[in-house]
């Protein structure tokens, strides 16, 4: 039993560790308050993730303190050494973070795995339906887009619009008039003695 007991808890040390080197990148997102006078600059999440596998894992989230005359917040991953944002920073609303809301960061990345851009978004914490009320985190890799068609003609009407193709008609709608003649032929035709 001890040996059983043994090998088991070395699985699970093993698969924790897998997992834990699994996550290869990390990245701290940063908030700022939008306002007239300049103000400092917060992290808010510490976050390790994998550009392959696209797997992602929350290490950290401080709930933010703002001051109630916010309005706004900038959030983006800002570089301490150099006092500059690293990234792209997105605007959102202060009530992004605040009570009865569940913020979900999205961490944008390049084709080579780097954080191009940070956005935060919010959805409302319905009890009654989950538990799952924590800070949540998606990783969204850049992706080639689509491209134009090249060399079909545009077809434009005499109006000089794009022309919709005719839709085909069914047949109730193309033969309706001898449904209609053989009812008339059918109602006015006597019957019998």
């Amino acid at each position: 039993m001890k040996l059983r007991s043994l090998i088991l808890s070395f699985c699970a040390q093993v698969a924790v560790a897998a997992s834990a080197s699994e996550l290869i990148d990390s990245a701290i997102v940063s908030i700022q308050t939008i306002s007239l006078a300049s103000t400092p600059i917060f992290p808010l999440a510490e976050i390790k993730y994998n550009p392959s596998t696209l797997s992602v894992e929350l290490i950290s989230f401080d709930a933010p303190e703002l001051e109630p005359s916010a309005k706004l917040v900038r959030i983006g991953i800002y570089d301490t050494t150099t006092s500059t944002w690293k990234s792209s920073t997105s605007t959102t609303s202060v009530e992004s973070f605040a009570k009865g809301y569940s913020p979900t960061i999205v961490l944008n990345l390049d084709a080579q795995g780097s954080v191009i851009g940070v956005t935060v978004k919010s959805a409302r914490i319905d009890a009654g339906q989950t538990r799952d009320f924590g800070p949540k985190v998606t990783l969204r890799r850049m992706e080639k887009g689509k491209g134009a068609e090249l060399n079909r003609p545009v077809v434009l009407s005499a109006e000089g619009k794009l022309e919709q193709p005719e839709v085909e008609k069914t047949m109730l709608q193309k033969y309706w008039w001898v449904l209609l003649g053989g009812v008339m032929l059918l109602m006015t035709a006597g019957g019998g003695e």
